[in-house]
C-alpha cells in the first residue's frame, strides 16, 4: 500500500505540473519533493529511493541544455527536416499574411480569458450612428424588393443615386480621399441593415467596400492611383469590380490561367512597356455596371525587360472599362438576386505598366495583397449580409408564428414550430456575436485570416439553416411570390453566399483548421521556421527550445484534457460571473481536447493530414465552435450580462459544446492509426460523451422570447430596418405584435362567449358587435379584436397573378427597363 501511496503522490504531483505548465525545473523539485515527504511519511525507503533515481534520469539529460541538444535535438532536427513538409511560396505568403488574435488562445489549451475580456467594447461613433439613423433608414425606405427583384432585375436609378451621392459606395475610404471613413462596425452595421431589406441591394454596397479596388488602392496603390481613383470611388463617379474567379480557378486562386506578357507596344501614340493580357473571367459582381476593373492574372517576362525573372507571378492591375479590346459581358442571373453581376474577357489586350496597382514594382506580389485583403473583406461582408438576414428571420418568424393561428391556438405554440423558431433564435444569437467579434478584431488592427474563414463559413451555413427554418414556419406564406413575400427572395439567395469568397466546402475542409494549425499553434510555425535559418548553431537551439516547449504542451494539454474531463469541467480558475463560470470552464476542456487533438493529428500524420480533409474539416469545427462561443460570452460581459439574454445564450452555447463534442468524437473514430485512437479517446472522453444539444425546455424559453416584445428580442433584432412603413410588411408586423398579444385573452372570453350559444352571428365583424352588446367584451376589446384581425389578415395573404403578368417583358412584346448605366 505504501508502495502505491508514493507512486500516486508523484504522479499527482508530476500531473499538477503539467496541469498549470511550470517550468521543468519546478516540475524535478516539485516530483522530487512529494516523493521524499510521502515517502518518509509512509515508511517506503525502497520505492522512494528508486522513484528519485528514476526522476534524475529522466530529468539530468533534459536540464543539461548543451548535451540536450548535442544528443537529442540535433537528431530530431534532422529527422524533423527530412519529414516536414516544405511550404510553398503561396502557403507561406497566406501563413504571413494574417495575424494571430485569441483564436491563438484557443488552441493554446490554456485559454488566458482576461485577453478577451479586456479587449474594448465595439461601438459605433456618433457619426456612424448618426448616418445609420439618417441614410440607411432613407435608403431602406425607398427599397422595392419586388420592383428590384422581378421588374426590374436591377436596382432603380434613384436608388443607384442615392447610394452615390451619401457615399455608401467609399465607406471603407478615408475621409482625406472622400470617403466616409468608417469602423468595420459601422460597415457591418450598415451591411446588416440592408440585407434586412434586400439582399440585392446589400450585395451591392458590399462588393465596393471588400475586395474591390480601393482596399487595395489604400494598402499598395500609388500616391497617383490613390490620388486619382479613390475620390472618385467613393462619390460613386467609379463604379468598381475585382476580376478574380474564372472557369477553371476558383477556389484555387493561385492557379489562374489568365496571363500577361511584358512586351513593348503602342500606347497614346507613343511606344512602352506594357503588358498584353489574355483573361476570361466570370461571376464578377458588378461587371456590367463597372467602370473601373480589378483585374488578378499571371504575369510573364520572357524578354526580361523587367530583369532576370521571367515568371514573375500573380499581379494585379487596374483597367478602366474603356480599354480597347476588353470586353465586359452579358449578365449572370444569381438565383432571382439580381444584382450586377456578369463575365470579363479580353485578348492580346496591351496596356501600359502604370496600370499594375502600387506600380511595376508590385508586379508578382498579387497572391500577397489578395490574401491580405481577403482576410479583412471575408470577415465583413457576408458575414453582416447573413447576419441581418438572420435578424430579419427573428422579427418576422416571431412575429407571424405568434399571428398566425391553427386549430385556435397560434402556431409558436406548437412543439414543432417551437424547435424551429428555438434555432433560429439561438443560431441568430450566435451568428451576430460571431460578425461582431471578426468586425472588433478588424478595428483593432488586426488581419484576422482564421476568424474570418470561420465567419464566412458559420454566418452563411446558420443564415441557410435560419431561413429553412423560417420558411418551415411560413408555410405557403413563404412560398407564394409576390409583393407581399418577404421571405422567398431571401430564400432563394441563400445559397449565393455559400459558393462566393472561397466554397463553403472549401473553406471547412482546408482553410480553417490548414491555417488554424500552423497560424495559432505556439510552436510549430516556430519549428517550421527554424528549418529556415541559415547558421547551424542558431538553426538548433531555436529548434531546440520550440521542440521541448512543445513537448510540455502537449504532455500538459493531454493531462488538462483527461482532468477536466473526468471532473466534468468544475474545476480551474476561469472569469465570468456565477452564471457564465461553467461556460469558460466548459471551453478550458475543449480548449485542451482541440489542441492534444491537433498534436497527436499533426505528429502522427505529419504531411498526409492536408490530404485527410475530413479530420481537418472536424477540427476545424473545433476552433469554431471555441471562437463562436467565446464570441457569445464576450458579447454578453459587453452588454452589461443582462438575465433576459441567458436562455439565448444557453441554447447557442450548449450547441456549440455539443458539436464541439460531435466532431473529436468524429476526429477519433476516424484516426487511421488506431491505437493512437484508444489513448486519445481515454484522454478526451474519460466518462464518454456527455454533452447533449439544447434541452426542449430551454428551446420553449427561446421561442417564447422571439414571439413577444422584450429586450432581449429588441437586442436580437438590432441594426434591422423595423420601421413600419408602407414597403416594410415586417416592420408593420414587427409594430402590431403587442396587439397581438394583448387581444389573446380578449379573444379567450370571444370563444367563451361562442361557446356559451349567446352569439348567433357567422361573420366575425358581426359576432365582434353582438359579443359587446353581450358585455362579453368592452368597445375598446372589439376595437383591438378588430385592428388586430385586420392587421393579421394582410399578413397571412399571399399574392396572384394573371398569366400575363407572369410572363417574360420580351415575350410581352415590352421594352426591357434602361440599365443603370445608360440611366
Amino acid at each position: 500500500m505504501s508502495v502505491i501511496l508514493v507512486v500516486l503522490a508523484a504522479l499527482i504531483a508530476s500531473g499538477a505540473c503539467a496541469y498549470h505548465r511550470t517550468s521543468l525545473r519546478t516540475w524535478v523539485v516539485a516530483t522530487a519533493v512529494t516523493v521524499l515527504v510521502v515517502g518518509l511519511l509512509a515508511r517506503a525507503p525502497v520505492t522512494t529511493v528508486v522513484l528519485l533515481i528514476v526522476l534524475a534520469l529522466v530529468s539530468a539529460p533534459l536540464l543539461m541544455v548543451d548535451f540536450r541538444r548535442k544528443k537529442i535535438s540535433a537528431p530530431l532536427l534532422s529527422l524533423f527536416a527530412k519529414v516536414t513538409p516544405k511550404l510553398s511560396a503561396t502557403e507561406q505568403t497566406a501563413l504571413e499574411a494574417g495575424t494571430v488574435g485569441f483564436e491563438g488562445q484557443l488552441f493554446s489549451g490554456k485559454p488566458e480569458w482576461s485577453e478577451l475580456l479586456k479587449q474594448p467594447k465595439p461601438e459605433l461613433s456618433v457619426e456612424e450612428q448618426a448616418f445609420l439613423d439618417g441614410p440607411v433608414e432613407e435608403l431602406c425606405g425607398m427599397v422595392d424588393d419586388w420592383q428590384i427583384t422581378h421588374e426590374l432585375a436591377d436596382l432603380p436609378p434613384d436608388i443607384w443615386e442615392f447610394l452615390k451621392k451619401n457615399r455608401f459606395f467609399g465607406m471603407i475610404i478615408p475621409k482625406t480621399y472622400g470617403g466616409l471613413g468608417f469602423s468595420a462596425l459601422a460597415h457591418s452595421a450598415v451591411l446588416q441593415k440592408l440585407s434586412s431589406m434586400s439582399q440585392t441591394l446589400a450585395s451591392t454596397v458590399a462588393v465596393p467596400n471588400s475586395l474591390g479596388p480601393g482596399e487595395l488602392l489604400m494598402h499598395y496603390g500609388s500616391d497617383e492611383q490613390k490620388n486619382h481613383y479613390l475620390p472618385r470611388l467613393a462619390d460613386g463617379r467609379e463604379i468598381p469590380c475585382f476580376a478574380l474567379t474564372g472557369p477553371y480557378a476558383g477556389s484555387d486562386a493561385t492557379s489562374i490561367p489568365d496571363y500577361g506578357i511584358v512586351t513593348k507596344g503602342m500606347w497614346n501614340g507613343e511606344e512602352t512597356v506594357g503588358i498584353r493580357l489574355t483573361f476570361d473571367k466570370r461571376y464578377i459582381t458588378l461587371a456590367p455596371v463597372a467602370t473601373v476593373v480589378g483585374l488578378a492574372f499571371r504575369m510573364y517576362d520572357p524578354d526580361k525587360l523587367l530583369g532576370e525573372k521571367e515568371d514573375l507571378g500573380i499581379t494585379l492591375a487596374l483597367l478602366p472599362r474603356e480599354t480597347p479590346g476588353m470586353e465586359i459581358g452579358r449578365r449572370h442571373f444569381p438565383l432571382n438576386t439580381p444584382f450586377q453581376n456578369g463575365p470579363i474577357h479580353a485578348k492580346d489586350v496591351f496596356v501600359p505598366l502604370s496600370t499594375l496597382i502600387g506600380g511595376p514594382h508590385m508586379a508578382g506580389q498579387g497572391w500577397r495583397m489578395l490574401v491580405e485583403c481577403l482576410s479583412v473583406g471575408r470577415a465583413i461582408s457576408l458575414p453582416s449580409n447573413a447576419t441581418g438576414a438572420a435578424r430579419m428571420a427573428v422579427s418576422a418568424t416571431g412575429s407571424y408564428a405568434r399571428m398566425r393561428k391553427q386549430f385556435g391556438l397560434a402556431i409558436g405554440r406548437f412543439e414543432g414550430v417551437e424547435e424551429a423558431l428555438a434555432r433560429i433564435g439561438g443560431l441568430t444569437y450566435a451568428t451576430q456575436a460571431l460578425s461582431r467579434a471578426t468586425a472588433a478584431a478588424v478595428d483593432r488592427g488586426e488581419k484576422p485570416a482564421v476568424p474570418s474563414a470561420i465567419a464566412k463559413y458559420h454566418a452563411t451555413e446558420w443564415c441557410r439553416q435560419i431561413a429553412s427554418d423560417a420558411m418551415d414556419v411560413h408555410g405557403g406564406k413563404g412560398v407564394i411570390l409576390g409583393p407581399k413575400n418577404y421571405m422567398g427572395r431571401g430564400w432563394q439567395s441563400v445559397p449565393i453566399a455559400i459558393t462566393v469568397e472561397g466554397a463553403n466546402i472549401m473553406t471547412r475542409s482546408l482553410m480553417i483548421f490548414g491555417q488554424g494549425a500552423i497560424r495559432c499553434h505556439p510552436y510549430v510555425l516556430k519549428e517550421m521556421q527554424a528549418l529556415a535559418i541559415e547558421d547551424y548553431r542558431e538553426r538548433l537551439n531555436t529548434f531546440d527550445k520550440a521542440l521541448f516547449g512543445h513537448i510540455g504542451f502537449g504532455i500538459s494539454n493531454a493531462v488538462r484534457s483527461f482532468t477536466l474531463g473526468i471532473t466534468a469541467s468544475r474545476i480551474g480558475e476561469t472569469a465570468g460571473d456565477a452564471y457564465t463560470r461553467r461556460y469558460y470552464r466548459k471551453l478550458n476542456r475543449y480548449s485542451a481536447a482541440l489542441a492534444l487533438c491537433a498534436d497527436v493529428a499533426m505528429g502522427v500524420l505529419g504531411g498526409k493530414l492536408k490530404f485527410k480533409e475530413k479530420l481537418s474539416a472536424r477540427l476545424g469545427d473545433v476552433l469554431s465552435f471555441l471562437y463562436i462561443a467565446s464570441a457569445m460570452l464576450k458579447r454578453y460581459e459587453d452588454t452589461g450580462r443582462p438575465e433576459a439574454d441567458r436562455p439565448l445564450l444557453a441554447w447557442a452555447f450548449h450547441e456549440c459544446v455539443y458539436r464541439m463534442q460531435e466532431a473529436l468524437d468524429g476526429v477519433i473514430r476516424n484516426f487511421p492509426v488506431r491505437p493512437v485512437a484508444w489513448v486519445l479517446r481515454a484522454l478526451v472522453f474519460p466518462f464518454g460523451r456527455r454533452e447533449v444539444p439544447p434541452s426542449d425546455r430551454l428551446g420553449r424559453r427561446v421561442a417564447a422570447l422571439i414571439t413577444a416584445p422584450s429586450e432581449a428580442r429588441d437586442r436580437l433584432t438590432t441594426w434591422t430596418y423595423l420601421t413600419p412603413t408602407a414597403n416594410n410588411t415586417v416592420g408593420r408586423m414587427n409594430a402590431l405584435l403587442p396587439d397581438v398579444i394583448a387581444a389573446e385573452p380578449v379573444e379567450r372570453k370571444l370563444v367563451k362567449a361562442q361557446k356559451s350559444g349567446l352569439i348567433k352571428a357567422h361573420e366575425y365583424n358581426d359576432q365582434l358587435i353582438e359579443a359587446e352588446k353581450l358585455g362579453a367584451i368592452t368597445a375598446a376589446e372589439r376595437e383591438l379584436l378588430q385592428r388586430v384581425r385586420d392587421g393579421v389578415a394582410e399578413f397571412i395573404s399571399v399574392d396572384d397573378f394573371d398569366t400575363s403578368e407572369l410572363r417574360s417583358a420580351v415575350i410581352r412584346g415590352e421594352h426591357p427597363v434602361k440599365s443603370v448605366k445608360a440611366a
